[in-house]
């Protein structure tokens, strides 16, 4: 048997925070981000060590100046410890300088906090984060360029075992810089990102900003080593990850307030421990060996033991075999389920880059996919069926790969059928005004501009729910009787529409609303509570029809039978409505035409022959009604009957046509044609 192993190991991290005079307006965001960043350490690795550093400062307090001089305006706010309240509380009042700080010293002097403490331990583990605008210059350095310094202090970093993260705050205030500065240290800082792998991430507003740093909770491990198989003679040695994960909240544990509060190092947990009694005798504990599993089958309860039930899992090898290729378009975007994975070639293996590249390629030139069978491991019961996605690498240094989507099996698909607009008359579609009006509309909505950088990009955009949770907990740690805080600011850009985009397009907006004007609509019933709004008097009566029980109408009856087949289509609880609905009143015609007697029927199934026809067009289910029709027709030939099918003609009750549902084989000519066939019926010999 084989099991993933999750590395979880103590990050230590220094934050390299510019808080100079060109950094002001963005502060409180770098603030939100970095104390976010403790937070969710404090959730998920309590063990984590933390430092913080800020440059741009007036004072100067790091142990370098006082051994070797230099780095001026550097502090170390917080020396590297274990994350706490403490750290927060400092990450959340960030000083504001007042001199252009110089980001290269503010480096060094991290990198010295981690080398005294650590020296070459923790390998890997050891992270810089500089969040700066880098628009001002570095100090020349005494000897060579600044290239070969920055390039000397990198091959450092990376004998250490150290990466650096950088974060690029640049904004509409940059654009005014000297950009011979900022490309000079953009190339200095691509020299970091180069020497320990770390790329560095550019923002351009305080929204990226709260995405941009992240929490790295594990380290990545495969889900899968071993061969793709193409053919029982051809395999490739693949690699899998898992390349996107859903973030979940935090698992929340039950709180005991039973405990003495003169207990100080009490864990206020509650233990839950189940206890299976015997229904004949309750004083008698049924144990662990005598107890048996059941299931629900009707009404009955079927028991079936563990070995039975190991018996009938599934137990399929372990691998990864492709099925066959189709054509992209054939894959629908919605038909994706759950994670992404990346499918990689094994590192250092030529023949296999080689391979997965040239089948990549090929699969992208000929738009082409690969559909997947897949278990990731031994005795693992789940069998996947997805989707192989070629992603041609645009860099000479990043070999090809595949990403991997699950598909849906027939039980996980959900098929909703919406009526086209084509059904209604043209006095109630849209106009071309309309329709322009509705296009203008949806391209100033655009996140993705021509010209401008796209906005919520899924990779700096964070879940806004969830930060908001992370705050209001630590709020509740040090203000337990704390209420719940309005929304921040900057998670509004993300929850609410841009307020300077709504303002820049206010014509077209108003444009919208002009052409196309709401209306009660006098069918649909208002709700008690909006009534009691409207007449306060009535409330008391409304409240009493609320607690009325609600009765939800399953089969066509007597009575009102047309108003019961609206009722039962209308029902949403389940897409079988539909189907019965169409049956149950498909039946009763039926039944009531072979029940007539001298016409007696016919007025009564014409109506429920019309709601037939409106329901199945609405629902676009034209197939039963269709058949229908045909029988009552041969019916209505053998029987020779006359008046009854001129009955159906003067109303125009046709075949449904394509033009009215797009599932159905008959054409509007064919449609048509029905009718003048019925209308010129002659009785049988």
């Amino acid at each position: 048997m084989e099991f993933v192993i999750i590395i979880v190991e103590q990050e230590k991290l220094i934050l390299l925070l510019d808080v100079g005079p060109s950094m002001h307006s963005v502060l409180p965001e770098v603030e939100k981000l970095c104390s976010m960043l403790v937070q969710k350490k404090l959730i998920y690795r309590k063990n984590d060590e933390v430092g913080v550093v800020v440059f741009g400062t007036k004072e100067t307090k790091n142990e370098l100046t006082k051994e070797v001089d230099g780095y001026e305006n550097v502090v170390v706010l917080q020396d590297i410890k274990v994350v706490d309240g403490d750290t927060i509380d400092t990450l959340q009042k960030l000083p504001r300088g007042t001199v252009d700080g110089d980001f290269f010293d503010a480096i060094i002097v991290g990198m010295d906090i981690l080398i005294k403490k650590y020296n070459k331990i923790y390998r890997g583990k050891k992270r810089l984060c500089l969040i700066t605008n880098a628009i001002h210059p570095i100090k020349e350095p005494l000897e060579g360029t600044k290239e070969d310094e920055v390039k000397t202090i990198a091959v450092l970093m990376a004998a250490q075992g150290m990466k650096m993260e950088s974060i690029i705050v640049r904004g509409r205030l940059s654009q005014h810089e000297n950009k011979r500065i900022m490309d000079e240290n953009d190339s200095l800082l691509s020299i970091f990102s180069k020497e320990t792998r770390i790329r560095t991430v550019y923002i351009d507003g305080p929204t990226s900003l709260l995405g941009a740093l992240k929490t790295p909770r594990i380290t990545p491990v495969t889900v899968f080593r071993g061969h793709l198989e193409l053919s029982p003679k051809m395999k490739i040695k693949v690699w899998v990850y898992k390349k996107t994960q859903e973030e979940k909240f935090p698992t929340l544990k039950k709180y005991s307030e039973k405990t003495p509060s003169t207990n100080k190092i009490a864990t206020h947990q509650v233990k839950v421990v189940y206890r299976f009694e015997s229904v004949d005798d309750s004083s008698k504990v049924v144990p662990r060996k005598q107890r048996i599993k059941g299931y629900h089958y009707g009404p009955q309860v079927v028991p079936i033991s563990a070995a039975e039930w190991d018996a009938v899992k599934f137990k399929p090898e372990k691998g990864v075999k492709i099925l066959g290729f189709t054509d992209a378009s054939n894959i629908q975007r919605h038909y994706y389920m759950k994670d992404v994975y990346l499918f990689i070639a094994e590192p250092g293996n030529t023949r296999a880059i080689l391979s997965v590249s040239a089948i990549a390629r090929a699969m992208k030139e000929m738009n082409q996919v690969a559909i997947l069978r897949c278990v990731w491991r031994h005795g693992h019961q789940n069998v996947f069926v997805g989707v192989l996605i070629p992603n041609i690498s645009h860099s000479d240094k990043i070999p090809d790969s595949f990403y991997f989507n699950l598909l849906p099996f027939a039980e996980d698909v959900r098929e909703y059928q919406f009526p086209s607009f084509n059904r209604f008359p043209a006095s109630r579609q849209p106009n071309e005004r309309q329709q322009k009006a509705a296009d203008d509309f949806v391209r100033m909505l655009n996140l993705a501009p021509s010209g401008k950088e796209e906005a919520l990009l899924p990779e700096f955009t964070p879940n806004p729910v969830l930060e908001r949770f992370y705050r209001h907990l630590e709020l509740k740690s040090k203000q337990p009787d704390a209420a719940v805080p309005p929304l921040d600011e900057t998670l509004k850009r993300i929850t609410e529409p841009d307020v300077e985009l709504v303002s820049e397009n206010k014509s077209i907006i108003d444009a919208m609303s002009k052409h196309f004007e709401l209306k009660e609509n006098p069918k649909l019933k208002k709700s008690a509570r909006q009534l009691s709004r409207e007449k306060p008097s009535v409330a008391r009566a409304f409240n009493f029809i609320e607690r009325a029980p609600v009765v939800s109408i399953g089969k066509i009856g007597d009575l009102t039978p047309i108003q019961d087949f609206e009722a039962i289509m209308s029902r949403r609880d389940s897409p079988e409505w539909v189907t019965k609905a169409i049956t149950q009143m498909r039946d009763k015609i039926l039944d009531l035409l072979t029940n007539s007697h001298e016409g007696d029927n016919y007025l009564k199934l014409v109506e429920y022959i019309a709601a037939l026809r409106k329901g199945s067009i609405l629902e676009q289910e034209p197939t039963p009604y269709n058949y229908m029709m045909l029988y009552i027709f041969a019916h209505c030939r053998d029987k020779g009957i006359r008046n009854f099918p001129q009955l159906l003609a003067s109303r125009g009750l046709a075949l449904i046509s394509k033009s009215e549902a797009a599932d159905s084989k008959y054409t509007d000519d064919q449609a048509r044609s029905f009718l003048v066939k019925i209308t010129a019926l002659e009785p049988k010999d």
